[in-house]
C-alpha cells in the first residue's frame, strides 16, 4: 500500500491509525478484509487544529474490494477525521464503487463548514413569522384580559 502524505508533515502514528480505519471501512462496506487490498492512501484535506477550533482531515483510499459473493470491484474510500487536542477521531467513512459517489461525500464534507446565517431568506421568513405570531398572540391575550 502506498501512502501519499503531501508535504510529509503527517506523523507515522496517524498514518497507522488511518490504515487501520480504512480496513474497518472495508468491513463496514461488506468487503472481505483478507482478500481485499487498499492500494493507495492519501490525505486530501488538512485543516490544522488551532487554539480557537478543532482541526479536520479528509483521507482518500483506492483499492480492490472482494465482496461476499467473491466479486472483485474497484473501490474508492473516504474517511473524515476531527482533530481534537492532537488526537484523530473518526467522524465518518464510506467505501464507494465510483469516484463520483465519493465526490458527493466530499461535497457534503466541504459544505459542513458553512454556518447558517440571517442572509438566507428562509431564516428571515421564519423569524418574521415567529415575531408576527407572537405579536398577534400577545395582542389577543391583552384584549381578552382587558375585556374581562
Amino acid at each position: 500500500m502506498s501512502a501519499d502524505l503531501g508535504s510529509g508533515q503527517i506523523a507515522e502514528r496517524i498514518v497507522r491509525q488511518v490504515k487501520k480505519d480504512s480496513i474497518r471501512a472495508l468491513m463496514r462496506g461488506r468487503y472481505c478484509t483478507a482478500r481485499s487490498e487498499i492500494v493507495h492512501l492519501r490525505c486530501i484535506d488538512d485543516h490544522p487544529e488551532t487554539d480557537d477550533s478543532f482541526g479536520s482531515q479528509l483521507w482518500y483510499f483506492e483499492g480492490v474490494g472482494v465482496n461476499e459473493l467473491d466479486h472483485r470491484h474497484l473501490i474508492y474510500g473516504v474517511m473524515e477525521y476531527s482533530i481534537q487536542f492532537g488526537l484523530l477521531e473518526l467522524i465518518d467513512d464510506g467505501v464507494f464503487e465510483s469516484e463520483h459517489q465519493r465526490e458527493r461525500f466530499r461535497n457534503l464534507y466541504e459544505n459542513d463548514y458553512e454556518r447558517p446565517s440571517w442572509q438566507q431568506p428562509q431564516h428571515r421568513w421564519l423569524a418574521a413569522g415567529l415575531m408576527t405570531t407572537s405579536a398577534l398572540t400577545l395582542v389577543y391575550l391583552l384584549f381578552r384580559y382587558l375585556s374581562v
